[in-house]
């Protein structure tokens, strides 16, 4: 069963949208993880992605991460971008989305969630907006409210930035 939005249905939710939170593999990046002798695992992030963040947060708007992971390339990320709202290491994703609801003191309903897999599933189920990308399994793509045009790691957060900061006025 499909929770797909319409367009004006999507732009009403982006309007109450007061948070981001994002799911980091597959979302952030393209899902792919490499090896490099003697720093370990590491993946790619896309600069068009990281300099939307930055925009959102500059305007006031509180951006998130919420990963299972908690690698150093991704903490660093998280750094570079002054992310200040984060949960690494659990993948408890409605856990980590409560906790970080509660210290910003928005409500589920004022949230707007992006996950691509079916850990991501019972956040994407509680948001106010469940977003996903094309890429996702077909179980959570069956059960969000939106899919972007643009891939994971290829523009698909700044998509969705550019939505929100185009109905919500915000410039910085």
């Amino acid at each position: 069963m499909s929770a797909l939005l319409s367009a004006g249905e999507f732009e009403v939710r982006l309007k109450k949208t007061k948070m981001l939170l994002l799911d980091v593999d597959g979302i952030l990046t393209d899902a792919t993880t490499f090896y490099i002798e003697g720093s370990g695992f590491t993946r790619f992030f896309n600069m068009y992605d990281g300099y939307g963040i930055k925009l959102l947060i500059k305007a006031g708007f509180p951006v998130g991460i919420i990963s299972g992971g908690q690698a150093k390339d991704l903490q660093e990320r998280i750094k570079v971008l002054g992310i200040e709202h984060f949960v690494l290491g659990s993948e408890d994703k409605l856990a980590s989305m409560k906790t970080l609801s509660e210290k910003v003191k928005i409500p589920f309903e004022n949230i707007a969630y992006m996950g691509d897999e079916i850990f991501d599933l019972p956040a994407l189920r509680a948001a106010g907006l469940s977003i996903s990308v094309p890429g996702a399994t077909d179980e959570v793509k069956s059960q969000v409210n939106w899919i972007t045009h643009k891939t994971g790691g290829n523009g698909a957060v700044r998509e969705i930035i550019d939505a929100i900061r185009k109905i919500q006025n915000l410039s910085s």
